[in-house]
């Protein structure tokens, strides 16, 4: 912005240089540099510290005023204290209407255009920011797919196999057990490029994944969720709940004279997830990569952070929950 004010001001003025002193060009050129750094530094500290006060709408003007205000101060400030033989001869100031107008129009383009350049600069820096988002998003939703599953084993081969086995089977209990686990795996399925979903189909989801594990441990769990309908239509990251429940078996001691309780529920605006603390004798080895993985998902998603409350007795995890559009708009 200096070299190309000051510097093609200068260079459209080559020919009178037999005739002007240096030190004019010299002024000059300095003039226009603090001029322009000091009004870029106004810009750039109103962005930094927005005042609260101001709506949205009146920001940039605040901004272009205030570098016009210090703009106009040091090109009256110049005008007035150097020598008038260190000053073009049409720069000189004679205290008129047209002397005055100049300078407010020269330092009204002056903080428009850096108002513009820091706006393209912000404007970029956000397409920047949204594009690596967007890479984390999908390297999150990767490892949320890798800590769910487990296995190296194709999803779709394993689904078709169930669906065989469904057809074989004789018994009821059979039958039911392998429609459950098929519902677990076409969600897995059906969910592989979604980065939310909706807490309805996640907690059918939840319903499929927990007739499996009643199966495998009978009276020794107990999960109760209360989940009001009115936020079935609410988004969340999928697998969340998932994997919050199978931490939750993963580190407590399940006995039918102790059976893990685990309860789903709405509160403040957040899911929350909340089991009884009972760990194992020989507890296992965190690395806490499960909901560093959620918190990573939220915080990418929905600019918000899970909360999480461990007491003696229980283990806590809020999950924020984002209405459909308010994530959409």
């Amino acid at each position: 912005m200096i070299f190309i004010l000051a510097g093609g001001t200068i260079l459209m003025r080559l020919n009178d240089f037999h005739v002007q002193d240096y030190r004019a060009f010299l002024q000059y050129f300095a003039m226009v540099t603090g001029t322009i750094f000091c009004s870029w530094m106004v810009h750039g500290y109103l962005r930094l510290h927005e005042p609260k006060n101001v709506s949205k709408q009146l920001r940039p003007i605040v901004r272009i005023a205030a570098g016009m205000v210090v703009a106009c101060f040091l090109n009256y400030l110049s005008v007035m204290l150097v020598p008038r033989r260190f000053i073009f001869t049409d720069n000189v100031f004679h205290n008129t209407y047209a002397d005055f107008l100049r300078i407010i129009i020269g330092a009204f383009f002056i903080s428009m255009i850096c108002h513009i350049v820091w706006s393209s600069l912000a404007v970029s820096i956000m397409l920047q920011k949204a594009q690596l988002e967007n890479e984390h998003l999908k390297q999150a939703h990767l490892r949320a797919q890798l800590l769910s599953l487990q296995q190296q084993i194709s999803p779709h081969f394993l689904f078709n196999s169930l669906s065989t086995l469904k057809h074989i089977a004789h018994d009821k209990g059979s039958k039911d057990f392998v429609v459950q686990l098929s519902h677990v795996y076409r969600y897995l399925l059906n969910i592989n490029e979604q980065q939310v979903t909706k807490l309805a189909d996640e907690l059918n989801f939840i319903d499929s994944y927990l007739y499996i594990l009643y199966q495998r441990f009978e009276g020794d769990l107990k999960v109760q969720i209360d989940i009001p309908e009115q936020y079935h239509s609410y988004l969340i990251p999928p697998l969340a709940i998932q994997l919050l429940i199978e931490n939750a078996i993963k580190h407590n001691a399940l006995s039918p004279e102790m059976p893990l309780l685990i309860k789903i529920f709405i509160q403040n605006e957040t899911v929350t997830v909340s089991n009884t603390l009972q760990p194992k004798k020989y507890p296992v080895e965190s690395t806490r990569l499960g909901l560093q993985n959620i918190n990573e998902r939220f915080q990418l998603l929905f600019d918000k952070q899970i909360t999480i409350v461990h007491t003696e007795n229980s283990f806590t995890v809020h999950l924020p929950v984002i209405s459909h559009d308010r994530y959409y708009h």
